[in-house]
């Protein structure tokens, strides 16, 4: 179905505007969460902590975004989103005010059981976007997050200066800010479906075996499995390295974050369809991996904060075969199980989210004495791993499935084109 061209401007608007201020809140965070650790922990080595907290919610989301994923499809889109950004707001709320580690754990598991807002707004954005528009605008989705890194980690930082729970605050009321835009202005991207929900469509391992069983889905699903973990290894150790190796304080950590966003939104925003028209899909992602690398190398050598600033530009440059990846998956995958699908790849996704921090925290535990800087050797080991993948990846449109049984509901459809 085509919308009117001012419909259509209205929900991307209300859509990227949610990932905007989901960007703000996750960034805002990142500069002042060691400390808020520290204040409530009483120690100053908080690296496990972060990564039990990030952990805990990679578990939640694990097992609950399929099932939110699978719901948006019968229910629609903006129930979930409104769902997830409640379960958010409340998730800073809880970070605000805590005063015992249990608080900040319980506000985690919240926000991981609620967590859909990103795989509800993927899904949304395949739903209003035509095949040939899709790569393009998952740029901008990816750019809009940019755009939500370059406010978040300064703005965390300016406010986590002033008064350490501040910034937990500010993110709870954007998050209600985001609520109130979605429930008043958003509109419904699917008509929602009329048929009984069956309990055992519920079942969270039951959509995970349905894309496992898809040839074509599982080395997409691991490559993005591999990126999820190289993308923790930033919010488990960066503001520690940053404080570390440079002694940098709050500012000039979020100041670090959003000069990448910078330079991430730059590079998503403009690059991705250029990209893909010039050098092919294939090749635009292993440029992604090879940037990424690069300037991971440097930053474990470096020696000055200013290299730091220095290599963003080539930093942000690897993120630009992610929007391709994207578009590559929802092609995979019918329209009527989108929400299905991105529901099953936020929890496979979150399954690096569970092993990442904790091994990344541990390795930095290990190396913080002698080379904090050897933490993004380690990313960059992780990263190498996706290259025979990628270079092995079919990008052609498969042919039509035959109606399959869906495992998680019973319900005999068609999953493929």
């Amino acid at each position: 179905m085509r919308f009117p061209e001012f419909v259509m401007n209205r929900r991307l608007i209300v859509i990227f505007s949610t990932v905007v201020l989901d960007a703000v809140g996750i960034g805002l965070i990142f500069p002042i969460l060691p400390l808020l650790l520290q204040d409530v922990t009483h120690t100053e080595n908080v690296a496990p902590y972060i990564g039990v907290m990030t952990a805990l919610y990679a578990v939640m989301q694990f097992i609950f975004a399929p099932i939110l994923g699978s719901l948006s499809d019968r229910l629609g889109r903006r129930p979930m989103l409104l769902i997830s950004l409640t379960g958010a707001a409340i998730n800073y709320l809880f970070l605000a005010f805590a005063s015992s580690l249990w608080m900040l754990l319980l506000g985690r598991a919240i926000a991981g059981l609620t967590s859909a807002n990103l795989s509800v707004a993927t899904a949304y954005l395949t739903d209003i976007s035509p095949e040939n528009t899709r790569a393009r605008r998952f740029g901008l989705f990816n750019a809009m997050f940019g755009i939500g890194f370059i406010i978040g980690p300064i703005l965390g930082g300016i406010l986590g200066d002033c008064w350490l729970r501040l910034p937990f605050i500010a993110v709870a009321a954007l998050n209600a800010s985001n609520f109130l835009l979605t429930l008043f202005i958003l509109p419904e991207s699917r008509t929602p479906s009329r048929e009984k929900i069956d309990v055992a469509a519920l079942n969270p391992l039951g959509p995970l075996r349905w894309v496992l069983s898809v040839k074509s889905l599982f080395p997409i699903i691991v490559i993005f499995f591999i990126f999820s973990a190289t993308g923790e290894a930033y919010g488990t150790s960066w503001a520690l390295w940053g404080s570390d190796t440079f002694q940098w304080n709050g500012f000039w950590i979020g100041l670090s974050l959003s000069a990448f966003g910078v330079c991430q939104t730059v590079a998503q925003a403009l690059l991705p369809g250029p990209a893909v028209k010039l050098l092919g899909e294939r090749a635009t992602i292993l440029l992604g991996i090879a940037s990424a690398c690069t300037a991971l190398i440097v930053m474990a050598f470096a020696t000055q904060g200013w290299m730091i600033f220095a290599i963003m530009p080539v930093f942000a440059l690897g993120g630009i075969g992610v929007p391709t990846l994207q578009s590559l998956a929802t092609r995979q995958v019918d329209e009527r199980l989108q929400g299905q699908f991105q529901g099953v790849l936020a929890s496979a996704l979150s399954l690096a989210s569970i092993v990442a921090p904790l091994a990344f925290s541990s390795v930095y535990l290990l190396v913080r004495a002698q080379w904090p800087g050897a933490i993004w050797l380690s990313v960059a080991v992780v990263y190498v791993i996706s290259v025979p993948l990628v270079i092995g990846l079919r990008f052609e449109k498969p042919a039509a499935f035959p109606a399959t049984q869906d495992l998680a509901s019973g319900l005999t459809q068609d999953m493929l084109r």
